[in-house]
C-alpha cells in the first residue's frame, strides 16, 4: 500500500486477534521509530515501555476503564516522559551531540546554557506540559510506522497514569506514563473495521495562503 492507502487503511482497533503476535522484527521497526522521532531541541524527554507480558497486561486493563484492547492487543506501549528534565539531563544531551557530531564546546556552549537557563525559569507543570507533547509527536509518529507496516493500534487517554506509574515502578526510573498504545493484529469480528472512515472535507480542513 503507498502511504495514503495504509493511512485509509488505519482505524483505533476496538477488538484484537489474541493468538496473533507482531514479531520481534515488527517490534523493532516500532522502537526504531519512536527513537527517530522529531522533539523540541532533540531532548527526548520521553521513553517508551513494550509490553509483552500477558498477565500484566490484564492487571492494566482494570485501570484503563476495563478497555480490553490493552489485555488483547500484542504488544501494549506506555508513553512516558522525563520527569528530571534540567541541568544534568540538558549537558547529558550535549555531550552525547559531542561524541556523535565530535562538535567542539565552543560551538555547543551557548546553545546549551540557553537551554539551561531557559528550563530553570520553567516550573515543573510547564516542563510536564512540554514533555508530554512531545509524547503526542512520537504517537503519531508510531500510528503512521503501523499503518504502513500494516500492524493495527488503538492510541488511547482512557487509563489511570498514577496506577500505571504504580504498577509499572515507572517513579523508580524519573518516568511518567501519559499515552497508552495497544497494537497488534484486528479481530476478524471487529465491526469497527468495515466502517467508512469519518473526515471532515479537504476544503473544510486547508487553509492555503
Amino acid at each position: 500500500m503507498d502511504i495514503l492507502e495504509s493511512l485509509r487503511w488505519r482505524y483505533a482497533t476496538k477488538k484484537f486477534d489474541n493468538k496473533r503476535i507482531l514479531s520481534q522484527e515488527k517490534i523493532n521497526t516500532i522502537t526504531e521509530a519512536f527513537n527517530l522521532t522529531a522533539t523540541s531541541y532533540g531532548l527526548q524527554p520521553l521513553k517508551l515501555v513494550v509490553i509483552k507480558d500477558k498477565a500484566l497486561q490484564k492487571e492494566l486493563t482494570a485501570h484503563s476503564w476495563n478497555q480490553q484492547q490493552v489485555a488483547n492487543a500484542s504488544h501494549l506501549l506506555v508513553f512516558c516522559i522525563e520527569k528530571n528534565v534540567g541541568e544534568q539531563y540538558i549537558n547529558e544531551y550535549f555531550n552525547n551531540v559531542k561524541t556523535t557530531r565530535n562538535t567542539p564546546d565552543e560551538i555547543l556552549d551557548p546553545f546549551k546554557q540557553q537551554l539551561v537557563s531557559s528550563f530553570k525559569n520553567k516550573s515543573p507543570e510547564e516542563i510536564y506540559n512540554w514533555a508530554t507533547k512531545q509524547a503526542y509527536l512520537a504517537m503519531g509518529n508510531i500510528l503512521t510506522i503501523c499503518a504502513i507496516e500494516e500492524i493495527d493500534s488503538c492510541p488511547m487517554e482512557g487509563f489511570i497514569p498514577e496506577k500505571y506509574d504504580e504498577i509499572l515502578c515507572l517513579n523508580d526510573y524519573g518516568l511518567a506514563s501519559v499515552l497508552v498504545l495497544p497494537v497488534g493484529y484486528r479481530a476478524k469480528d471487529d465491526m469497527f473495521s468495515e466502517f467508512k472512515k469519518v473526515r471532515r472535507s479537504i476544503d473544510d480542513t486547508i487553509i492555503t495562503i
